[in-house]
């Protein structure tokens, strides 16, 4: 079975939700699409990872050639969906040269001084780079609406100016995937223990995460009004179940991998006399 036909269909199809999706319904520990198992993981990644690695190149090329094309990969999930892990085992298979990584925490006091998008149109990637959000403006219809950080008619409004505003970067040639990873209350409990009991991990543990544990219905129902508001043509949000850690890493490297592919790029052309730069090198010969 080849690469491709590891998948029944491309997961772009398969990961995006169809009308009527419920997100708290979302099967956390499903495979969807993915013919093989776990043990056919590696060495279809290795496979992928080669062709993801040269396709990452060619874009960063065509940035450093005059290029205007870049993609943003954006994730979202619960504590403990594996955000870290997608980050180091599926964006680490590229040139770390060509990755603009961006971490979004609670804003600072510079921050909350501008419009809620400053910071993160701050972060965009230039030109030829993959950009990572490991969290992204969601927080704020997320975290912000949950908590009531700020009166419901002002995160209202934000669906319709994230929508705007990536459009407005779509057409500035940015390719945005935003994946929403979905990990069950038991796997979050077990990675919370994990966290707990290993002294390698602990630095991972925050208190507060069992805080936010108990708004769990509260943030399903945030993130449902995310994929109805703000997925959409330009910028389609992508459900990944993250029970399965290999499956989640699996699946973001499919979608960067097709986001890439459809940039349709080949080697920028040489600026220069091909045939005259090799003779001058001839010439300087010991």
């Amino acid at each position: 079975m080849s690469t491709s036909e590891r998948w029944s269909a491309p997961a772009s199809e398969v990961l995006r939700p169809e009308p009527g999706f419920r997100f708290a319904a979302a099967d956390a520990g499903g495979t969807p699409g993915w013919r093989g198992d776990k043990d056919d993981v590696e060495d279809h990644l290795a496979k992928r990872a080669a062709h993801l690695s040269d396709l990452q190149e060619r874009l960063y090329a065509h940035g450093r050639s005059g290029g205007r094309r870049s993609v943003l990969l954006v994730l979202q999930g619960m504590d403990t969906a594996g955000k870290g892990g997608i980050v180091r085992h599926v964006v680490g298979l590229v040139d770390p040269g060509g990755v603009q990584h961006t971490s979004f925490g609670v804003p600072t006091a510079a921050e909350r001084e501008h419009h809620f998008l400053w910071r993160i149109r701050n972060a965009l990637p230039a030109p030829g780079y993959l950009g990572v959000f490991d969290r992204s403006q969601y927080e704020d219809v997320l975290v912000a609406r949950v908590h009531g950080l700020v009166p419901p008619d002002v995160w209202e409004a934000r669906y319709d100016e994230i929508n705007a505003f990536e459009r407005a970067i779509a057409e500035a040639g940015t390719v945005i995937v935003k994946v929403a990873l979905v990990v069950s209350l038991d796997e979050q409990r077990a990675r919370l223990q994990e966290r707990l009991d290993r002294a390698d991990k602990r630095w991972k543990y925050n208190p507060d995460d069992l805080d936010e544990r108990v708004l769990w219905s509260v943030y399903q129902q945030a993130y449902q009004a995310v994929l109805d508001r703000t997925s959409t043509d330009v910028a389609p949000w992508y459900v990944v179940p993250a029970d399965k850690k290999w499956f989640a890493r699996l699946a973001v490297t499919e979608l960067l991998t097709e986001s890439l592919e459809s940039l349709d790029l080949d080697w920028p052309p040489a600026h220069f006399d091909v045939a005259a730069e090799t003779a001058r090198l001839a010439e300087l010969r010991p």
